[in-house]
Parts: C-alpha cells; sequence; structure tokens
C-alpha cells in the first residue's frame, strides 16, 4: 500500500507536515511499517483542496484534523 503526500508550498502552508507527522505516528502504532509506504512528493496540481494525499492511486484532501479518520477508514479497513 502506498501513501503519497504533497509537500509543496501550498499544502506545507495548509498542514502537510503535521499530515506526515501523524501518518508516520499511525503506521508505527500499529505497526504497518512493512506494509505501508509513506512518501512525499511535490505539488500535485490539486492545490485548491488542502493537502493532497494520495492512496494507491486515489486521490484525498486531508487537513491535520481528519488524518486520524482516514487512516482508520481507508489504511486500516484494507489491510485488517
Amino acid at each position: 500500500m502506498k501513501i503519497t503526500v504533497c509537500i509543496g508550498s501550498s499544502c506545507h502552508l495548509k498542514g502537510s507536515r503535521q499530515v506526515v507527522e501523524s501518518l508516520q505516528y499511525l503506521i508505527a502504532q500499529n505497526n504497518l511499517k512493512d506494509v505501508v509506504d509513506l512518501s512525499g512528493t511535490f505539488c500535485m496540481n490539486n492545490c485548491q483542496n488542502g493537502v493532497c494525499v494520495t492512496l494507491d492511486g486515489k486521490t484525498y484532501s486531508l487537513t491535520p484534523e481528519t488524518t486520524k479518520t482516514f487512516f482508520e477508514t481507508e489504511v486500516i479497513t484494507k489491510v485488517m
């Protein structure tokens, strides 16, 4: 499973660093380091929609506040 987080300037201003840190923590907490590949990329050309994140090619818009819910509903449900 591959999660890519935009770390471009617009998403950075909207909290991409906090999203990355939350995802790192949640991946470690759930012992999914061998299952989830977390990476960053620059502009995903979807700047108006918040922090852009792709999960296996599907695009999501996150905020630091919605990251845990995203992880629980989109990641955990697919690996368990």
